[in-house]
């Protein structure tokens, strides 16, 4: 939602030069207004400064310009059709309900979509402008006016005036949407600048980019919240229950300036002059805050290279700690370069956080609306398992360093058993855990036994298809992309890897699973709870088998495994 979401990359636009090259002469004219010595106002330049740069970000790129037309139109298209759906709800008697909260949650999208998506707009990081005599408060005239053009208000501006539309009544209330609109675009783009420029600092460092790949959470997260919410409302009487929620929404600002309209049509004139009053001076303090932040950030250095730079004390690479706690010899040191490489590494991070919470949510979500089931506990298992593919991929071109210490089978099998180990010391407490949460919410104890089996027997499935996949189909992970997980032309490896591990772990299941069917038909029922020490050795045995296969292939193929891992 920020402002210009398809603007150019930083390499083709942003800072100094960049503004001097789509701003011309103006630029400086708008500096040396701001010193006093030329009238010319910056709010001009500073929009003519944002359309060049979303003019020059589509230039030489076909792709680029493609995906920028598609996502206005399709960010138009959806906004209209947004727009004539609210209009519609004109004299439904829950009509103030349904906009107010759909302000309030509009809002809230601003706030945080800086935080996720930094890169989306280079005009959010003001410390490119730092070289340039600017002062605070032209500057956050020009800045607020440069944030109103993108794709992001214009959408914003569909579902406002379908909003205002939905609740106004008579001229009074014709008159209050009129201001209403403004008031609440104005408070979302303010309310997203804020936030951007407190954490600025945050945005252009290591973990505001490891922040950003976790959106992806964030997406997965939210689509359950709405699903849940969804399937709530849809029952009779649902939009009544959110009434208690929109009654204190509608004085929350900038929700207020929707409220104000519905407040007029209703003739409240009084609770809609205080929720005027408190829409501007909620306006009037944030863009307060701003040009605040704007002055501490265009004054103050930025220390943190000069902290990164000081030597620590007692920061030892030693064994000592939790480390210690690891097996000797090869298979502690791998374990514990994996275990690195998932705290540091923003891409395995962001796949490890992301099934972990998914492989919860789902069993727990289906739990919450009445359609649990103790075996979709199984899911958060197969949501790790997935990790083992692509096991040297995840190395990129330093896996030449691993190949120069496996020259046999034998090192080669000792290498994916540490890895396998590792996966096994999250993914085992972790399938037990959902697993248990799972029978306690669904209430069906009995079956958290077979379950259990069943989840481990598919977890060691995953962790043999897995090392099959890691040495026969590897491929590259890119270093340079947020959200690009395969390089270029290796997307058929990565499939074929990923669904055909998945299809051969589910059919090395296939006994356990036929067993627990006819255990159930026609078999002793007391008999289920052998399935969980059946299924962990069934699991341990796939492991075992998966890893001795894959080693005299890893050995072998250790030069094109090496080549296919370096084309990030």
């Amino acid at each position: 939602m920020s402002a210009g979401t398809a603007s150019s990359p930083p390499g083709a636009a942003g800072g100094p030069g960049a503004t001097g090259a789509a701003g011309g002469p103006g630029v400086t004219g708008a500096a040396g207004a701001a010193t006093g010595t030329v009238q010319v106002s910056l709010t001009p330049v500073f929009v003519r400064l944002k359309l060049s740069l979303l003019r020059n970000g589509l230039k030489g790129s076909s792709k680029r310009k493609f995906a920028y037309l598609s996502t206005l139109v399709l960010a138009l298209g959806v906004g209209v059709l947004q727009m004539i759906g609210l209009a519609v709800l004109h004299g439904n008697a829950h009509a103030g309900t349904v906009v107010v909260l759909l302000a309030a949650i509009l809002a809230l999208l601003w706030s945080v979509m800086p935080l996720f998506f930094p890169s989306g707009d280079e005009t959010l990081d003001p410390t490119r402008l730092v070289m340039l005599p600017l002062r605070p408060r032209p500057l956050v005239r020009a800045l607020l006016a440069s944030s109103l053009v993108g794709i992001g208000p214009l959408f914003t501006l569909c579902l406002a005036v379908g909003s205002v539309v939905a609740v106004a009544q008579g001229p009074a209330g014709a008159v209050a949407a009129v201001l209403g609109v403004p008031l609440l675009l104005l408070g979302c783009v303010v309310l997203a600048r804020v936030v951007a420029t407190a954490n600025v600092r945050l945005l252009t460092s290591r973990k505001g980019r490891d922040l950003a790949l976790l959106s992806g959470l964030l997406i997965a997260i939210g689509a359950q919240v709405a699903n849940f919410a969804s399937q709530r409302l849809s029952q009779a009487g649902g939009l009544s229950t959110l009434e208690p929620a929109e009654a204190v929404v509608r004085w929350l600002p900038p929700a207020t300036a929707v409220g104000m309209v519905d407040s007029v049509s209703r003739g409240s004139y009084a609770v809609a002059a205080a929720q005027l009053v408190l829409t501007v001076g909620a306006i009037a303090l944030l863009l307060w805050f701003w040009e605040r932040g704007l002055t501490k950030l265009m004054v103050t250095p930025d220390g943190s290279t000069i902290a990164a730079a000081e030597p620590k004390k007692g920061r030892g690479e030693g064994t000592s700690g939790v480390w210690s706690l690891l097996p000797d010899g090869r298979t502690g040191a791998v374990m514990q370069r994996t275990l690195r490489y998932i705290v540091r590494d923003p891409k395995m991070k962001s796949a490890w956080v992301s099934s972990l919470a998914v492989g919860l949510i789902i069993p727990v979500a289906n739990a919450l609306q009445g359609q649990g089931s103790v075996y979709l506990a199984c899911f958060g298992a197969g949501m790790l398992g997935v990790q083992m593919y692509n096991q040297f991929g995840q190395d990129t071109s330093a896996f030449w360093m691993v190949a120069q210490t496996i020259s046999t089978p034998r090192d080669a099998y000792a290498e994916l058993r540490a890895r396998a180990f590792t996966l096994a010391l999250i993914t085992v407490p972790y399938t037990v855990l959902v697993t248990v949460v799972t029978a306690a919410m669904v209430g069906d104890w009995a079956a958290l036994p077979e379950v259990l089996g069943l989840a481990l027997a598919l977890l060691g499935a995953m962790l043999c298809s897995g090392a099959l996949a890691s040495a026969r189909f590897p491929y590259s992970i890119p270093t340079d992309g947020a959200f690009k997980n395969v390089a270029p032309g290796q997307a058929g490896l990565a499939w074929m890897g990923i669904f055909g591990g998945m299809l051969a772990s589910a059919l090395l299941c296939a006994p356990l699973i036929a067993l627990t069917i006819w255990l159930h038909v026609s078999g002793p029922q007391s008999a289920l709870w052998l399935l969980l020490p059946l299924g962990a050795a069934w699991g341990t045995l796939a492991t075992w088998a998966g890893l001795r296969l894959s080693a005299p292939t890893v050995s072998r193929r250790l030069p094109e495994i090496l080549t296919a891992v370096s084309k990030g």
